[in-house]
């Protein structure tokens, strides 16, 4: 994959979404990917190949995806977190894969844009991790206000990652309050005891440091905070603080 055409990468992504493997698709809008290092898929106007082999919307979306390797591939972080923004698709709940791939790396390039513009003397403290902020919320609510009936089709599965992305967001720019409507949403959610366990960890990790912040120390809610200094894993550690 590092070293295949545009032609040959854009036929990945069409099978993929053909065949509806949301986790394939996932991979290839990932910048965890070796793709993302391939010279001949930094392309700075990717946007009429997209449109030849690909249909809406995900000719749009895979497009700003090339344009952000392009940007990343020149160390351009606020343009990578621009394009990195256009790429996202709420529609269909095979697709979340490719969401929670796209929303992680929106986080982690908000993050890199704001410290590069921090460096240039640009911008407010915050600015960025905030707009970033916004687009996870959108999608939050997307999911959130998903009422099909069958369950396994709901969108909601997608609730506990991004409120996960949004409280290392508001933790970072010290917006603790607004963690409060995400932990009502999932409280509420009779799918609160089915996300992954990677998920679960993670959130009442951030439910737990909440709680300590405004000195609510119901055994309920600090257990979590003490399990994850003393025993969690390493594997979940990592999943904690990515």
């Amino acid at each position: 994959m590092a070293h295949v055409t545009i032609n040959q990468y854009l036929q990945e992504v069409y099978e993929a979404i053909d065949n509806h493997e949301g986790s394939f698709c996932a991979e290839l809008l990932s910048f965890k990917h070796p793709h993302v290092v391939n010279p001949r898929l930094q392309l700075a106007s990717p946007e009429e190949k997209c449109q030849q082999l690909l249909e809406p919307p995900y000719d749009e979306m895979v497009a700003a995806h090339l344009r952000c390797i392009y940007a990343v591939s020149n160390h351009d972080f606020v343009e990578a977190y621009k394009f990195q923004t256009l790429v996202s698709h709420k529609e269909e709940n095979w697709a979340l894969p490719m969401m929670f791939t796209v929303t992680l790396d929106l986080r982690i390039f908000a993050n890199n844009a704001e410290q590069q513009l921090q460096k240039k003397g640009k911008g407010q403290p915050g600015e960025m991790l905030e707009k970033a902020a916004e687009q996870l919320m959108s999608c939050f609510r997307v999911c959130a206000s998903d009422n099909r009936a069958g369950i396994e089709d709901s969108k909601k599965w997608g609730m506990m990652f991004l409120s996960n992305q949004l409280f290392k967001i508001y933790f970072k720019i010290n917006k603790l309050h607004l963690c409060k409507p995400l932990i009502r949403a999932i409280d509420s959610s009779n799918l609160k005891n089915d996300y992954s366990p990677a998920q679960k960890v993670t959130y009442k990790y951030y439910v737990g440091r909440k709680a300590m912040f405004d000195s609510d120390f119901k055994p309920g809610n600090t257990t979590v905070l003490l399990m994850q200094e003393y025993y969690c894993p390493t594997n979940a550690r990592i999943l904690l603080f990515f």
